[in-house]
């Protein structure tokens, strides 16, 4: 296979998307590692399997119905694999394996049919301390926006999963990318008060747009910056329960068509109707209490 992914949004031709089955039970307090879910098994909302599933063969018919190749990881049995896009994650031709955390490090094995298909030079293998997810790394052209934390407190935040080391490393790979590290909020329990990944505050689409979360960033001259880069007019910004119900993690099919939750009206409307895009809505509400949605749940590995 020869990876190819220059941006969030050019014509979508392979991705490797979750796996909805076999979750087994659900997490204690104590073993969430995300705010939202934490949120959802402390308000006994958390998803049944079943729901799950069906969200996710909407997903997968979607991307069918435009001629995508989907691949799935293997089945572990009685664990989440339904967030496949931190496992690894592709910039330009190359692939590089993620240093999750780990609560998700048996993860990887499932995905040894995918990573085969890669010709072994092109996959990069990061240090053991040089930690990284795919949700907190958004290609775009010339750039690469980079999640990330800088605060003192950063092992001691579950929700932190992309460190300054990593970054640096990223830098070397790609020296002539400009590489952006925007420090997130975070926090473990608290969904309205923290970011998990960089692509729940702000995700690329179209060939010059984003939706984007003020509030998301720790300095507002990082939200500033993207401001500048995409110009005013060109940003679609949400409120705070938006953000909780996680709009910006929406998934491109080309620069026309996005896949988006039915349930996100407003954005919906405006994609369409002052944008021009195609929206493909399916029900995503009961994987969104994981603290995941759309882009979360793919690798995508080849773009026009």
């Amino acid at each position: 296979m020869r990876l190819n992914i220059k941006n969030e949004t050019g014509r979508l031709r392979s991705v490797v998307l979750g796996q909805p089955n076999s979750l087994g039970a659900v997490p204690t307090l104590e073993e969430s590692y995300d705010a939202k879910s934490y949120y959802s098994i402390e308000h006994n909302i958390y998803p049944k399997e079943e729901d799950i599933i069906n969200e996710m063969n909407a997903f997968e018919a979607v991307l069918k119905k435009y001629d995508v190749e989907v691949l799935r990881p293997s089945i572990i049995q009685d664990y989440n694999q339904v967030f496949s896009r931190d496992v690894a994650f592709v910039i330009d031709d190359k692939m590089i394996i993620s240093n999750v955390i780990a609560d998700r490090a048996d993860e990887q094995e499932a995905y040894k049919s995918v990573f085969e298909k890669v010709a072994w030079r092109k996959i990069i293998n990061l240090p053991e301390t040089a930690h990284i997810e795919g949700g907190d790394v958004i290609v775009w052209n010339d750039f690469i926006f980079i999640g990330t934390c800088f605060s003192e407190d950063y092992r001691n935040y579950k929700t932190a999963r992309t460190n300054e080391y990593a970054i640096e490393i990223l830098k070397e790979y790609f020296p002539k990318k400009r590489i952006i590290d925007l420090e997130l909020k975070k926090n473990d329990k608290i969904p309205f008060e923290g970011i998990l990944h960089l692509d729940c505050t702000f995700n690329p689409i179209g060939e010059d747009k984003c939706i984007i979360y003020k509030n998301g960033f720790v300095d507002e001259s990082d939200y500033r910056l993207i401001i500048d880069i995409f110009g005013e007019e060109n940003c679609f910004h949400i409120n705070d329960e938006e953000m909780f119900e996680m709009f910006p993690n929406i998934f491109s099919i080309s620069p026309d068509v996005v896949v988006s939750d039915k349930a996100f009206t407003r954005m919906n409307n405006h994609l369409r109707n002052e944008w021009g895009m195609t929206v493909e809505e399916i029900p995503y509400r009961e994987i969104s209490k994981m603290g995941g949605l759309l882009r979360c749940s793919t690798m995508p590995l080849v773009r026009e």
